[in-house]
């Protein structure tokens, strides 16, 4: 099987965090977003990726060297000009010959992190003779999403974008992995901004070749603070996977008497005596002075922090900033990214 991954979004609401690197590269526990996506992948018989490129490509490509991630072959696709969802996915499939295949191919949010069972949902594609076939998720809250209505085969109804949670005919929301025919390209214009839940998907519905797979497998949208620092915890906790993934890495050292709860303290990172870090994520190269408290925050790398600080409540540091002693930092975004 072969993939196109979207990794090409600014990721505005990550910022500070993306001010320096896309989001895709962010660790978690210690490994990026778009290894643990790419692994994903590769577990169902991926064997070839391109990832769809725009704002700051360049750490991509420096961090495989190789050309190679999870064990799946690299190719890369730069987009010019931001050309939507459809756009970018029909620009990466082309610019890595994937139209020129008879097979269907995978396309993925690349911020998305998930134990969905891709085998089964290319299993049904070929079994339904769909041109598309999308995964579903269950949410609580489907007025933030684009709600997906099915029939009793699976077959897709329409798609509803954002509707008020009080009217929506359903809670399964696109869930952003799908399986495509080749034709699917053929709807998309080269070089155009087009929108694949807008526009392409619902062209399919009118020809009654689109279906659906719902699925209560794991699913985050990492897409803002909350939720990159959900993801970490989820897999401390053993959420996802088996086994719980190990909080302190590499070469972090942290002293007898500090605290650490349901957090990752990455390589390089170092804690003074007496600090207190409850679930919260310290990326590399992070120095946190004596008697402070790090609650429900994130530092970004080399970020240091003098004695007797306290961040709390969400708080997003951001790459190479400073703590100044017995700051008190609630809620707050440093640097500011609105300024």
């Amino acid at each position: 099987m072969k993939a196109v991954v979207l990794v090409g979004g600014f990721g505005t609401r990550l910022r500070p965090l993306t001010l320096t690197r896309p989001k895709q590269m962010l660790p978690i526990c210690g490994r990026s977003m778009i290894e643990w996506v790419i692994a994903g992948l590769a577990m169902h018989g991926v064997t070839e990726v391109c990832l769809s490129l725009g704002y700051k490509p360049e750490p991509f490509i420096e961090a495989f060297p190789s050309g190679m991630c999870a064990g799946a072959k690299l190719h890369y696709a730069v987009e010019p000009e931001p050309l939507d969802t459809a756009g970018a996915i029909a620009f990466a499939a082309r610019a890595a010959g994937f139209d020129k295949s008879n097979e269907a191919f995978i396309a993925v949010n690349g911020d998305v992190l998930t134990d969905l069972d891709v085998t089964e949902l290319v299993a049904f594609h070929r079994a339904s003779k769909a041109e598309a076939t999308i995964a579903l998720t269950e949410v609580d809250d489907p007025s933030r999403f684009g709600v997906v209505p099915t029939d009793s085969d699976g077959r897709v109804l329409g798609f509803i974008e954002k509707p008020p949670r009080e009217t929506a005919p359903t809670k399964w929301i696109n869930a952003g992995t799908y399986v495509l025919e080749p034709s699917v390209l053929d709807r998309i214009p080269a070089g155009e901004k087009v929108s694949i839940e807008r526009a392409t998907f619902p062209a399919i519905v009118s020809g009654g070749r689109m279906f659906a797979v719902k699925s209560n497998a794991y699913w985050l949208d990492t897409g803002k603070p909350a939720e990159y620092m959900q993801a970490q915890i989820d897999m401390l906790s053993g959420l996802r996977g088996e086994t719980a993934v190990k909080g302190i890495l590499g070469s972090a050292v942290v002293p007898a008497s500090a605290t650490v709860e349901l957090s990752v303290i990455d390589d390089g990172c170092t804690l003074g005596d007496n600090v207190t870090v409850v679930n919260s994520v310290l990326l590399p190269g992070c120095t946190i002075g004596a008697n402070s408290r790090i609650i429900d925050s994130i530092l970004g790398e080399g970020v240091t922090v003098g004695e007797g600080v306290h961040i709390l409540n969400g708080s997003v540091i951001g790459d190479g900033e400073h703590v100044a002693a017995g700051a008190l930092l609630d809620g707050v975004k440093q640097p500011d990214p609105e300024a």
